[in-house]
């Protein structure tokens, strides 16, 4: 595990479609997510199986898999955090915090709602982009291993709020 401190520029862009209507906001990428240029990379995020199982599909294994699950649901993914510094994955150890401009993806798509997966995400939404664009954003428990306290099942159906829209 990595304990030093570096400083990182978010590795990845934006998913998103002509028609995705949710935007879905983590905070920062893991290192798992970094090495694999892409969101959710953690084997123990419950990320993907929440929202395969919110749309009664398989639980995708591949990053086109992935694109594909995103997209044909009108969703559309990306994090708070453009840069900042960080130990590890932790979110707790982050700061030097710049924000990314979402103005990339709701300029080009009828976002209708925005979603935070978890408690730092919406913590820097409403210090750094909120202000900005001034649209609310609400946090949903976050789909990472270190959030225990919640199963699977209770994930899922918080996050049930995704198929109103």
């Amino acid at each position: 595990m990595n304990k030093t401190e570096q400083r990182i520029l978010h590795p990845f862009g934006p998913l998103f479609g002509p028609e995705s209507r949710v935007l879905i906001l983590g905070s920062f990428p893991s290192v798992k997510s970094r090495e694999q240029n892409f969101f959710y990379g953690h084997p123990q995020n419950r990320f993907w199986k929440v929202i395969a199982a919110l749309y009664g599909q398989e639980v995708p294994k591949t990053i086109g898999e992935k694109k594909a699950l995103i997209l044909s649901h009108r969703l559309a993914l990306w994090d708070s955090i453009a840069e900042c510094t960080i130990i590890g994955s932790s979110d707790s150890s982050i700061r030097d915090v710049r924000a990314n401009d979402l103005r990339l993806i709701l300029d080009h798509c009828p976002i209708r709602r925005i979603y935070c997966n978890g408690r730092k995400s919406h913590e820097m939404y409403g210090k750094y982009i909120q202000p900005a664009l001034g649209r609310e954003a609400e946090c949903l428990p976050s789909t990472s291993p270190a959030n225990a306290q919640w199963s699977l099942e209770k994930l899922i159906e918080a996050w049930s709020v995704l198929k109103e829209e």
